[in-house]
C-alpha cells in the first residue's frame, strides 16, 4: 500500500466535508473492493475515509410501502432481517447468497451499488424494483443512477446514505455464478409492483440494464416461457475466458424464466 491520512468522522456531515476538502479521499465501509485495490497499488488515495462509525447510514426499516436501508448495512444483515423477508423475500434470498459468509458478514449495501461492478448483486434489485438512492445531496432514481462499468451518477464529494424500496407484488432473482469465484456471470431481477414490471440484468454486460422487451412479453404474460421467449442480442455482452457473449446472452432468457418462478 502507500501511505495515506485515515480518518474515521462520527457523522455524515463530517464524512462529507472531509470528502469535500480533498478530490483524491477516498471512502470505506466494508472494504470489498478497496482493500485489494490499495493492497496492489491500484489506487492512491491521499487519504481514506471510514464510515463505519456513522450510525445515521445503517439500519432496515419499513416506512409505508417502501422498505429504506441504510448504506452500512451488511449483507447478512439483509439476509436474516424480519423486515426484508417480510416485505421483499427475494431482497433477501439474494443477500444471502452473495460471495461467502466472509463477504457478507463485511460487504455493505451501499458500497456495492456505490461501486457498481457488473458482477454484483444489489444494481439488479435496485433497478429491477424500481429502487431510489438516497445521497448526502439528494435524491437519485434507479433508472437514471447506473452509468457504466464502475461508473455512477453520484458526484465526487456526494454518499450514498440509503436506498429506497418500493415493495412488490411479487419479485424473484437469480443468477449463475461462475463455479471459481462465485461472481456472477448472469443474473436477471423482476419485480411487479408499484413501478410497474420490471427486468433488470446483471452480469452479463458492462453494466446492469432494463431488458425492455422481456418486461412488455411478462406484462402481456406473466409466465416463466414468456421470459424465455426473448431472445437477448449477444452484441453487448461480455465475454472471456468464462463464457462468451453468445453463452451470456443464452444465460439471461435462462436466468429470467428462473427469476419469474421464484418470484411465482
Amino acid at each position: 500500500m502507500y501511505d495515506f491520512a485515515y480518518h474515521k468522522p462520527s457523522s455524515l456531515a463530517a464524512a462529507v466535508s472531509l470528502l469535500s476538502a480533498d478530490p483524491d479521499a477516498k471512502f470505506i465501509s466494508g472494504g470489498q473492493t478497496l482493500l485489494p485495490a490499495l493492497k496492489h497499488r491500484l489506487n492512491k488515495p491521499t487519504s481514506v475515509v471510514d464510515l463505519t462509525g456513522i450510525a445515521e447510514m445503517r439500519g432496515i426499516r419499513r416506512e409505508g410501502n417502501k422498505l429504506v436501508i441504510g448504506a452500512l448495512t451488511k449483507h447478512v444483515e439483509v439476509a436474516t432481517s424480519a423486515e426484508v423477508k417480510a416485505a421483499i423475500p427475494a431482497l433477501a434470498q439474494m443477500a444471502a447468497t452473495i460471495g461467502d459468509t466472509q463477504v457478507r458478514n463485511r460487504g455493505t449495501m451501499g458500497g456495492s451499488v456505490a461501486n457498481n461492478d457488473p458482477a454484483a448483486d444489489y444494481p439488479a434489485a435496485v433497478l429491477g424494483l424500481g429502487a431510489t438512492i438516497v445521497t448526502s445531496k439528494r435524491k437519485i432514481a434507479a433508472d437514471d443512477f447506473f452509468v457504466s462499468m464502475f461508473t455512477t451518477a453520484l458526484e465526487v464529494d456526494e454518499l450514498l446514505v440509503a436506498v429506497e424500496f418500493p415493495i412488490p407484488e411479487k419479485a424473484g432473482y437469480a443468477k449463475m455464478r461462475n463455479p471459481a469465484s462465485r461472481y456472477v456471470m448472469a443474473g436477471a431481477f423482476v419485480s411487479k409492483g408499484p413501478m410497474g414490471l420490471r427486468v433488470a440484468i446483471n452480469g452479463a454486460a458492462a453494466c446492469v440494464f432494463r431488458q425492455t422487451d422481456m418486461e412488455a412479453a411478462l406484462a402481456s404474460n406473466w409466465s416463466p416461457e414468456a421470459a424465455a421467449g426473448v431472445k437477448q442480442s449477444a452484441d453487448e455482452m461480455n465475454g472471456d475466458i468464462h463464457g462468451s457473449a453468445e453463452y451470456r446472452a443464452h444465460l439471461v432468457s435462462v436466468m429470467a424464466k428462473r427469476a419469474v418462478i421464484a418470484a411465482g
